[in-house]
């Protein structure tokens, strides 16, 4: 699974997905920071990434825009405002029961 972090989650998550095995990237190490989230689905989408966010509402906004136009995009995955540990594990248990298939193009609640 390959998951790009929306820039505001905590870094110490990013860390704990990738000791679970996932090819994580943060918005800092793919230099977008800055970038609104249209770019940055737009940006993971074209890396083959789903993003992982707390931003529920521009998301879930960005998604059915996505879906109005007939675009694709390779999932989002968005999480509550918890403690990274909580955060990653909810994550560990969402990817672990879906296939990379069965995340494109959708709006997912871990």
């Amino acid at each position: 699974m390959r998951i790009c972090q929306h820039w505001f989650l905590h870094l110490l998550v990013s860390t704990l997905l990738r000791s679970r095995g996932l090819d994580m990237k943060t918005v800092p190490e793919q230099s977008t920071l800055g970038r609104t989230d249209s770019e940055q689905l737009e940006f993971a989408t074209s890396m083959g990434r789903c993003i992982l966010t707390h931003n529920r509402v521009d998301f879930e906004r960005l998604h059915i825009q996505y879906m109005e136009d007939n675009r694709q995009h390779c999932g989002i995955i968005v999480v509550p405002q918890k403690n990274a540990y909580e955060v990653a594990q909810r994550i560990g248990i969402l990817v672990s029961a879906l296939a990379v298939d069965e995340i494109t193009n959708q709006l997912l609640y871990a």
